[in-house]
């Protein structure tokens, strides 16, 4: 029996997180109260705009001016973080988290609210924003030796979608007992932004608890020589030769200049790198843009509107489908053990899309029409999520290790962009009833997407298994 037990622990992953470091299991905590407050937020978000007023346009425009803002800061911060200082730009994120809330529970002007979504951290959907998911999962790459790496992210994806699912939950029960004794929607919603902020204060307490183990290495070492000075040993050091001193070293190196010091600020990512994150954004944009056509709202109002199904129906179905993604990626670890996980990622995010392309085929007009379409929709979530964490890993593989902040940031910077994208594009086809050409065109593309990794990566090894070999 024990020795079942453990194989169950190594082969889940349970055993890898139990024997990471403490900075780890706080990096799992700080994902899980992010992605509750990201969970409880979301859920009033619109009806708190509209209980103020404002008009269906400009919570529209609310909505992409967030993303918009997102995107920007998130860049830039994750940028810089390895220069900065990984635990100041986490700290950065979490202090614009409950100032955010603060700003949300206060006041009614849109656009103060407006302002307070672009600078700060608000989640309009409930996944992922801000800098803080780039730069933990650097960390954690560098924390968890490769083999385990996808047992850690596999397990901090877990912590936040139980974050995300606890958040939402908690979040309806708050407003709805709020609303039944007092009758006041706008102080329910009012409260779940205090709450909103006092996770932020939460998180940035985590954050301070983090140890200098988290930091990234130098990327630049000090030069072999004093008589080889560069400009990076200059900016490391920030002094340089002082031309009023005679007895100054005619080696050293001079002061460096505003412009170089925002440069250094930046990461200089390998001409190998470059190739490599290009060719990964092209496809992961494919992706992310098929995802965006295939958004649980456009599933949820194919089902409503194709196969007029009840909302006690529909809600047990996307309950069973969250079920099954969630827990689907512990089950892609012992895959990635065998496989490696590249392959992994391919092979089980395949099947997934090609039961999304399957799920608008069945006609409704047929007595097992609807029930096979959920039967696609639930065999596609068996496998849809089983793949992130192999992706995780085989990511900060692909990069050397001074390099994965950065890019990691821009991977999720363009990700989010097109998904976006394709959540507007599917509006056309929705509107035209076209669900066979955009679910089926998503599964295709997230089918194309599959096949091109595996031919465009199939034969890479690790970056930093080549490094350390020349």
């Amino acid at each position: 029996m024990a020795s079942w037990a453990s194989r169950l622990a190594t082969e889940s992953g349970l055993a890898t997180i139990l024997r990471s470091g403490r900075d780890a299991k706080l990096l799992c905590a700080q994902r899980f109260v992010r992605l509750f407050a990201y969970g409880a937020s979301f859920l009033v978000l619109v009806p708190f705009l509209a209980s103020l007023g404002i008009p269906d346009a400009r919570i529209g425009l609310f909505m992409t001016m967030t993303l918009l803002g997102d995107v920007v800061i998130s860049l830039v911060l994750t940028a810089i973080t390895d220069r900065v200082g990984r635990r100041r730009i986490l700290t950065v994120g979490t202090l614009l988290m409950a100032g955010s809330g603060v700003v949300f529970a206060l006041s009614d002007n849109f656009w103060v609210l407006l302002l307070a979504s672009i600078v700060g951290v608000i989640s309009p959907s409930g996944n992922e924003i801000g800098p803080f998911r780039a730069v933990e999962e650097s960390v954690l790459a560098q924390l968890t030796p490769t083999a385990q790496r996808s047992d850690m992210f596999a397990w901090y994806t877990l912590f936040g979608t139980a974050g995300t699912a606890l958040g939402s939950l908690t979040s309806g029960g708050i407003v709805q007992i709020i609303q039944d004794r007092d009758g006041a929607s706008n102080t329910a919603y009012r409260v779940i932004f205090i709450m909103y902020a006092a996770i932020g204060v939460v998180k940035c307490l985590l954050t301070l608890a983090l140890t200098s183990a988290v930091e990234a290495a130098p990327a630049w070492p000090a030069p072999a020589s004093s008589t080889e000075p560069n400009e990076r040993s200059a900016l490391l050091s920030g002094e340089g030769r002082d031309e009023t001193d005679p007895n100054s070293d005619s080696t050293s190196v001079s002061k460096p200049t505003v412009s170089q010091r925002i440069r250094y600020l930046f990461p200089h990512i390998s001409h190998e790198s470059r190739s490599i994150l290009f060719r990964l954004i092209l496809l992961f944009a494919l992706d992310s843009f098929a995802s965006g056509m295939a958004a649980p709202s456009w599933i949820t109002y194919f089902f409503i509107t194709v196969h007029t199904l009840a909302p006690a129906i529909l809600g047990t179905l996307f309950l069973v489908t969250n079920i099954l993604a969630s827990f689907s990626n512990l089950l892609a670890l012992p895959l990635a053990r065998r496989l490696g996980p590249l392959k992994t990622m391919a092979f089980t995010h395949l099947p997934s899309a090609l039961f999304l392309a399957m799920v608008p085929v069945p006609p409704a007009s047929k007595s097992f029409g609807t029930p096979l379409a959920m039967a696609f929709l639930a065999l596609r979530a068996c496998t849809q999520s089983m793949d992130q964490a192999p992706r995780q890993a085989f990511l900060s593989a692909a990069v050397l290790p001074a390099e994965r902040t950065a890019v990691m940031g821009v991977v999720n910077t363009v990700k989010t962009l097109m998904q976006a994208g394709g959540v507007g594009f599917s509006g056309v086809l929705a509107g035209r009833h076209q669900w066979l050409l955009l679910l089926g065109g998503a599964g295709a593309l997230k089918a194309s997407y599959d096949l091109l990794l595996l031919w465009n990566f199939s034969h890479m090894r690790s970056r930093q298994e080549d490094d350390e070999a020349t």
